[in-house]
């Protein structure tokens, strides 16, 4: 399925079904865990997990599920709808437009985790377990995190539209990059994206006392976003930190195979998926 359409936007959608060789009936792949992958703002969309961890996932018996956020990727764009609420009512109803009612793992990557946890304190019922990577949210204190990216996108607000940064990409045959930078130009000068995520509250340690499915939180250890995984430790009853030595806020892309040497034994251990060889190496 490519599209669904939820709260009347449409939504690019894909799946990966599981390819675990012990799964081989249609019954089998019905009753495996649902991996839902939730990228970053602005510039990324689902391709930076398909590449990266959504097969891996499959091979290991889940079945994955990608999707654009609203205004992202191949995903409908609106001039309003970006704040944390949207987000978390947009993810539960490309779930319920895909048919999957039970319990979901989530893997969120930068501001997708605020999603993940926004959606994990609203509707605990339907979430089994949360994968933050790099993830923004965690936060003592209202503009913690807020504030840099705002300043960071105000900064490339004015880039995109006076520089004409994707023209001049398409001029010299970088039609990919072009096509991402107009995609963010529409989305920071064109959406109320930028007052929304001034609105966004922190999730404060009282709040995340009230995570209940057990978190897998995967930061770099020169990470400037590294104290929202110590927050996590300290607040989440069920939190596994793991920082990876010499990596900053590039993990998903940089950092693939350790960030996969983390994800594939707690997703097994709490899912009941096997851990598949890597590349190039033995299983884990």
């Amino acid at each position: 399925m490519a599209e669904v359409t939820a709260r009347g936007i449409r939504f690019h959608v894909q799946t990966m079904d599981p390819c675990d060789p012990d799964q081989a009936s249609q019954a089998d792949q019905a009753d495996a865990p649902v991996v839902v992958f939730i990228h970053g703002l602005v510039m990324d969309n689902l391709s930076s997990f398909y590449y990266t961890l959504a097969g891996p996932v499959s091979a290991a018996g889940a079945r994955a599920v990608l999707y654009d956020l609203r205004g992202h990727g191949l995903s409908e764009r609106t001039t309003t709808g970006y704040s944390a609420a949207d987000a978390v009512a947009d993810l539960f109803g490309v779930l319920d437009g895909l048919g999957l009612t039970a319990p979901v793992y989530l893997v969120a990557n930068s501001f997708g985790g605020v999603v993940a946890l926004n959606a994990a304190l609203a509707r605990p019922e339907r979430i089994a377990g949360l994968v933050l990577v790099e993830s923004y949210g965690p936060a003592e204190r209202a503009g913690e995190w807020t504030e840099d990216m705002l300043n960071t996108l105000g900064k490339s607000a004015l880039v995109l539209e006076y520089e004409r940064l994707a023209d001049q990409l398409m001029a010299i045959g970088w039609r990919q990059r072009g096509r991402q930078a107009q995609t963010a130009d529409a989305l920071i000068n064109g959406t109320s994206l930028l007052d929304d995520l001034a609105a966004v509250e922190p999730i404060r340690p009282v709040d995340l006392a009230g995570v209940s499915c057990p978190v897998l939180a995967v930061y770099g250890e020169h990470s400037d976003v590294l104290d929202a995984g110590k927050l996590l430790l300290r607040s989440v009853a069920d939190c596994t930190l793991h920082v990876l030595p010499g990596h900053a806020h590039t993990v998903l892309r940089e950092g693939t195979a350790e960030l996969l040497e983390a994800l594939l034994p707690w997703l097994a251990h709490q899912a009941g998926t096997r851990v598949p060889a890597l590349a190039g190496g033995a299983a884990l």
